[in-house]
């Protein structure tokens, strides 16, 4: 289908300039999410109109990203969008450099409409969105990983709609844990930034949305490392369970990451780094 042209969508959060001028990876799907959310908004069917008239909560459940360039904290975004099937989204996220159009993501994107249990009005859905409503965020299950894990208590900031835990929610996490994950083998990013001039660099993620999950969950994540990819990237997987009181826990999310490091400073400055002995060891 056509792609819908999105000049000028928005520079990335300044919170995401975590080092030096560049942004982080949840940054972009953030910004995905943002260009998204304008298409439904194009139609006069953004969040607020779903959920104020329709009792419909919009929810990305999915989104995988390609990210071939980095994005600077100053950059202007713009994207295209495309709806590939319904609720299936193409999108390509652009910025302008020295005169060239620079492609810094592409990502594959699903939205549901989720039933809300408590909306202020309940009207039929739309007609031309009938297929996307769902009582629950849909997912096909996935299979657990173990490794390194930690819980925590899904706070109100991590929810959309009163009470379930948005995507961006997980994007948060996975930086999060994924941070947690290399400074507990010892190869944490304020050692590697000290000592070598390492800074992380995402160049494809994935997040997955199986099931709910709650305010007041109790959220138990595991992160393990995978493949070592042409010495200078590894995989890893992030799987989220949440709880309420006695009840089994539920397998709510699940996430790929390909992380390698980039040379910040000297005359390798903008190299991939590649991954030594120590490095290599602490992975696996």
């Amino acid at each position: 289908m056509t792609a819908m042209l999105i000049p000028g969508l928005g520079r990335p959060g300044y919170e995401g300039a975590n080092i030096r001028t560049w942004v982080g990876f949840k940054h972009f799907d953030y910004l995905v999410e943002e260009a998204v959310l304008h298409w439904f908004r194009d139609r006069g069917l953004g969040p607020a109109r779903l959920y104020h008239d329709h009792g419909l909560g919009l929810e990305l459940v999915d989104c995988s990203m390609l990210l071939p360039a980095v994005l600077d904290v100053d950059d202007v975004v713009s994207a295209e969008v495309s709806q590939t099937k319904p609720g299936r989204f193409a999108v390509r996220l652009t910025t302008t450099r020295d005169g060239a159009t620079v492609t810094v993501c592409r990502a594959k994107a699903t939205v549901a409409l989720v039933r809300e249990t408590d909306p202020p009005a309940a009207g039929p859905a739309p007609a031309d969105l009938v297929n996307l409503v769902t009582e629950s965020t849909p997912g096909a299950e996935a299979r657990p990983a173990a490794g390194f894990s930690w819980s925590y208590r899904v706070p109100y900031f991590h929810c959309h709609f009163s009470d379930r835990v948005a995507h961006s929610a997980y994007a948060r996490t996975l930086e999060d844990t994924v941070d947690r994950f290399l400074y507990d083998r010892g190869i944490g990013v304020g050692r590697l930034l000290a000592e070598r001039g390492w800074i992380p660099v995402v160049s494809r993620s994935r997040i997955t949305m199986l099931a709910d999950a709650h305010l007041d969950d109790t959220m138990t994540v595991t992160f393990s490392a995978g493949d070592i990819i042409g010495g200078v990237t590894f995989d890893g997987r992030m799987d989220c369970y949440a709880q309420r009181g006695d009840d089994p826990p539920r397998h709510v999310a699940t996430a790929t990451i390909l992380h390698g490091y980039a040379i910040s400073r000297g005359p390798d400055a903008g190299t991939l780094a590649t991954l030594d002995d120590d490095v290599l060891k602490a992975l696996q």
